[in-house]
């Protein structure tokens, strides 16, 4: 009869301990934090698991985009008259002399201030007769150049509108190497036929780097080295940084062939402000 007593009452013990324990539990998850809950933020595009595609690559497209404008000029070049090399010999020799033609050439360039004025590159209206500027929004201006540094290859432009859009620029004293970059232009615009500029994305290669072009009397000190996809066109365009700030104007490329290979050089932002205050 005792050990019937004695187990019975284990028994009672085992239950009241498991109830305390339940309690116990259960108090402790109502006081835990609720885990974070993932939202899309308004209008954000999603994907098939809800997840925002919005990030701050395209949010610093979306805040340079607008002010990123296609730069077409026309230029006046002088070429030499030949005879046809029909005519023998005497094709090596000129015959009609120096003669004008008019030729259509297209680069970038980045709207910085509200008043309309723009930066890209001397060697895009270098030689220019007329200029004309569209943007992504399809307005087309007349721009009228405003000043030109070749040795710098750095050109202020201006043109006269409404609203007009316009990037920030950012600080490019403080870049990093291996930091992101974003390159925005119109390459090859002439054959699409479309103002809105093409994205590019890479990082910083390298700072500081030094450049003469002898044969264009141009120098270029402490260089922004990308490997951001730059190509013909995109002269002029802005580089910009993830904060969608402008670290640099895109100026040229290393290549044997012509197209990008990875080795794009920008000018520094802060060199182009000096400059700008100088022109």
């Amino acid at each position: 009869m005792r050990a019937t007593q004695i187990i019975i009452f284990g028994i009672i013990i085992l239950i009241i301990n498991a109830g305390i324990s339940l309690v116990l539990i259960n108090q402790f998850q109502s006081r835990q934090p609720s885990p974070p809950t993932f939202f899309s933020a308004p209008g954000a595009p999603c994907d098939s698991t809800g997840t925002s595609r919005q990030n701050a690559i395209t949010n610093a497209v979306l805040a340079v985009e607008p002010a990123v404008v296609s730069v077409n000029v026309i230029k006046t070049e002088i070429v030499r008259g030949r005879i046809p090399s029909n005519f023998g010999f005497f094709g090596f020799f000129d015959f009609f002399g120096p003669i004008q033609r008019q030729v259509q050439a297209i680069g970038s360039g980045v709207i910085y201030d509200p008043e309309g004025y723009i930066i890209t590159n001397a060697h895009v209206v270098h030689g220019a007769t007329a200029i004309k500027v569209v943007l992504p929004d399809q307005r087309e201006f007349d721009a009228e150049l405003i000043a030109i540094d070749d040795i710098h290859d750095v050109a202020k432009l201006r043109i006269r509108g409404n609203t007009l859009p316009f990037a920030r620029l950012g600080n490019s004293d403080n870049l990093m190497v291996g930091e992101w970059s974003i390159a925005l232009g119109n390459p090859y615009g002439y054959l699409m036929n479309d103002s809105k500029p093409s994205v590019t994305v890479g990082v910083i290669s390298a700072l500081g780097r030094n450049i003469s072009l002898q044969e264009e009397n141009r120098q270029y000190l402490n260089m922004i080295q990308t490997d951001t996809a730059i190509n013909q066109g995109n002269s002029g365009g802005p580089l910009v940084n993830i904060n969608g700030e402008v670290i640099g104007i895109n100026t040229f490329i290393f290549s044997e062939t012509g197209g990008n290979i990875g080795l794009g050089f920008a000018i520094p932002i802060n060199t182009v402000k000096t400059i700008m205050a100088q022109i």
